[in-house]
């Protein structure tokens, strides 16, 4: 895979596919806007996860046009997915002007890229304003990617988050110019190959999240290749209903207990250790006020409902990490958002930090939450960007992003 090394930029138009899908401030919230309006950013760890790059092309000359997507407008301009205030924050990290297209491929973006001095950077609107860039349909899809491509002389892919996607930017696009993989790409495989080739054992995987279904490949995958597997957050209670205990009102997935049951059975066959809470933080509503107190993980009151691990859970976690070499966690432990509610991730964070193994955070909520409850990022050996595509990168597919970027 060629890197952005390999490319003469110097002068030169470089369309770089950037993963700047960050949160935004919620309408709902005390603060927050009406969705007509623009919303402010709550977490700029993509977009400075983004810079490198970037910087690295604009210091060589290039005149760099970044696209990007934000939530799922499904093809519809809205204006509470606009890139406006991306645009902004990355400017001001940048700390040079970034000049902002109105849309994807029409005419303010044909102007704003060709008003673009040397190492001058501009982003476009919305990628997925545009129907042709999610289309399932081929055609359709690679119409989309010639007028995209039309703007630009060379493509870099950087926007690691959506590799695992089949849209017009991510894979049609490097079919139609020459085309390497920005730094953060490149980072990001790098460590994934960490995990999953000659890897330092013990190697432990932390697993949260609310639903089973979401991990199934790669708890599948990673039945052949960790040590232990250690499961928190909403996703538990499927697994500790597979042992026959009551969850009460918590999250479960009653279709998914067979498969649990059988991956139980395979990790006992494989020696491969399953690390299940033993208490957990039950409250009487999903509300931050609700009463709650931590119960034994096999007797949760049929009233209430599981939010965290609980504290012994913690305790026992940190203690199944602490002689790891080799870490990945993907999901939080319990609603983070809510303080009474983030003391189980917040204990395996601190175990990633306290192992002194590699450490990776699989990005997504994982990395949110990693932000929100104030821990040093540096502490952690690498801190991904794409949760979805790290999972699907470790079940063993291929990614469509990165097949492009190998062609």
């Amino acid at each position: 895979m060629r890197t952005i090394d390999d490319l003469d930029v110097a002068g030169r138009r470089v369309l770089v596919r950037a993963d700047l899908n960050v949160p935004l401030e919620d309408p709902g919230e005390p603060g927050g806007r009406p969705s007509t309006v623009t919303r402010a950013i709550t977490d700029d760890g993509r977009i400075r996860a983004s810079l490198p790059t970037i910087e690295a092309l604009r210091t060589r000359g290039a005149k760099v046009v970044v696209c990007a997507h934000l939530g799922r407008p499904k093809g519809e301009v809205k204006p509470e997915f606009s890139l406006a205030p991306v645009a902004a924050r990355l400017g001001g990290l940048l700390g040079a002007d970034v000049a902002f297209a109105s849309d994807v491929v029409g005419d303010s973006a044909r102007a704003t890229v060709d008003g673009l001095a040397d190492g001058g950077v501009a982003l476009l609107e919305n990628l997925r304003f545009e129907p042709g860039e999610t289309s399932k349909d081929d055609a359709e899809r690679g119409a989309f990617a010639d007028r995209l491509a039309a703007l630009a002389e060379l493509y870099v892919g950087d926007g690691f988050g959506a590799v695992h996607r089949r849209h017009a930017s991510v894979y049609d696009v490097p079919k139609r110019l020459p085309h390497a993989a920005g730094g953060l790409i490149a980072a990001e495989v790098e460590v994934l190959k960490r995990l999953t080739e000659d890897v330092e054992r013990p190697y432990a995987v932390a697993l949260g999240g609310s639903k089973v279904s979401d991990k199934l490949g790669v708890i599948d995958n990673l039945l052949g290749k960790a040590d232990r597997i250690l499961i928190g957050g909403g996703m538990v209670f499927t697994f500790l209903r597979a042992q026959g205990h009551e969850v009460g009102a918590s999250l479960l997935e009653e279709d998914q207990l067979g498969t649990v049951r059988e991956y139980l059975r395979r990790a006992e066959e494989a020696g491969v250790e399953f690390v299940l809470p033993v208490d957990i933080v039950a409250a009487t509503a999903f509300a931050a006020d609700a009463d709650h107190d931590a119960v034994a993980a096999d007797a949760i009151p049929s009233d209430r409902i599981g939010l965290d691990i609980g504290p012994e859970s913690g305790k026992l976690f940190a203690a199944r990490l602490a002689d790891a070499r080799t870490i990945f966690w993907n999901g939080p432990m319990g609603v983070f958002e809510m303080e009474p509610y983030a003391n189980g991730t917040r204990a395996v964070a601190q175990g990633l930090i306290d192992s002194g193994a590699f450490t990776v955070v699989g990005g997504g909520d994982s990395a949110a939450a990693v932000r929100r409850l104030g821990f040093d990022e540096a502490a952690f050996s690498h801190i991904s960007t794409g949760g979805g595509a790290s999972l699907e990168y470790l079940e063993g597919k291929a990614l469509p992003g990165l097949q492009a970027l190998e062609d």
